[in-house]
């Protein structure tokens, strides 16, 4: 039972440290595979900017391309709610 209490411990931990990651690291954790390059890097951006207190949005693309648009919304509406 010692080891299973051990193994416990570090999974806890582990969950324990993934919550207080900043809002710039969390968009790693969320499967983009599939997705544009520009969805991508909007997606960066508005998670980036959730926590950020202002926002880094690239305004030209945010407006032209819907890819980058879409991406930046997502991310910054996910990452805000964590």
């Amino acid at each position: 039972m010692k080891g299973a209490n051990a193994a416990a411990g570090l999974v806890l931990a582990a969950l324990a440290t993934g919550c207080a990651d900043a809002p710039a690291t969390r968009h790693a954790q969320v499967n983009q595979g599939g997705y544009s390059a520009s969805f991508k890097q909007g997606y960066t951006e508005g998670c980036e900017s959730a926590g950020a207190g202002f926002r880094r949005r690239d305004e030209g693309r945010y407006k032209t391309e819907a890819d980058y648009m879409m991406g930046w919304n997502d991310g910054f509406s996910a990452c805000r709610r964590r």
